[in-house]
């Protein structure tokens, strides 16, 4: 078996390029990435979910059309000062600690369309023999302890690379990457392929990967040699196939204790803002009571 010396993975990319066509007109000028979940935005879950498993450098994969993302980790200097002279000391301390959460690294995404892409495109800041997490920058899994640490501890144990798993429900198969794995222990599998989108019945399992991933330096230069797939795009899972071919271990952790949020879908992103509003110690009974109001109507 392929196992090789491990090195802590401080480096996490988080691919934020696409366009959000399922949220037009709001994503027309603004990031899918930046949509709040209550007030905060997705983007903001995923690079904690990130610092608090041990990362150091966020490197976020952007476009032309996402600079609101960088100003937002900035340090806004206008708004502290006005904080400060208001004396409301404790949005000051939010608005700080968004900067001094990691270090931000942008990378502007060139080349093909495809989700291999903004990966590939942070090649330069990767070396060789270095490991990396991979979290997209618009969905996110709310766990505990955090699914990206989850997935450490299997990759501190075993070496290889490492992708989150949720159980999926049969009718929902076709809308994910699905895993025909070997059991390995608890809640970790061996993957032996990933069936994109299998068709209803096809599906050699009902574990979806996708959403995070450790993966090995490794990895680029097969993504430098990956050639267009469906849609003429570059496709990450093919990428993680050939890595799976050529004898390289690929595992599924399968996250405890989590919910994923597809907040690229509208009723999902609205679900999370309920799901989150009522965790909210400040809006908790109100909305209890308002949507107690409206379903009894």
């Amino acid at each position: 078996m392929h196992m090789k010396h491990k090195r802590k993975i401080t480096k996490a990319i988080i691919p934020a390029a696409g366009f959000g066509t399922r949220f037009l007109p709001a994503t027309k000028s603004m990031p899918k990435e930046m949509l709040p979940i209550v007030d905060k935005p997705i983007i903001q879950y995923v690079v904690e979910e990130a610092v608090a498993s041990g990362i150091k450098d966020i490197i976020i994969v952007t476009g032309w059309h996402k600079r609101s993302i960088e100003d937002y980790f900035d340090y806004p200097y206008e708004l502290e000062k006005r904080l400060e002279e208001a004396g409301k000391s404790k949005e000051l301390e939010e608005v700080r600690r968004i900067a001094e959460m990691a270090n931000f690294i942008y990378v502007r995404q060139k080349g093909p369309y495809g989700n291999a892409t903004p990966v590939y495109c942070c090649r330069h800041l990767i070396d060789d023999d270095e490991d990396v997490a991979v979290l997209w920058g618009d969905e996110f899994i709310y766990s505990n302890p955090p699914r990206l640490s989850q997935m450490m501890k299997v990759y501190e144990e075993l070496g290889g690379a490492v992708i989150s798993a949720v159980r999926v429900g049969k009718e929902d198969v076709s809308r994910y990457g699905i895993a025909d794995v070997e059991p390995v222990s608890g809640n970790i599998h061996r993957i032996i392929k990933i069936v994109e989108k299998p068709a209803l019945g096809k599906a050699p399992s009902d574990l979806a990967t996708h959403g995070a991933y450790i993966l090995p330096g490794e990895i680029f230069p097969i993504l430098q040699n990956l050639k267009p797939g469906k849609g003429g795009e570059l496709w990450l899972p093919e990428a993680i196939d050939k890595l799976i071919q050529s004898g390289f271990p690929v595992y599924a952790c399968e996250i405890k204790n989590g919910r994923y949020y597809d907040t690229g879908n509208k009723l999902e992103y609205l679900k999370a803002n309920i799901d989150f509003a009522l965790q909210r110690p400040d809006l908790k009974e109100g909305l209890k009571a308002y949507l107690k109001s409206i379903c009894e109507k």
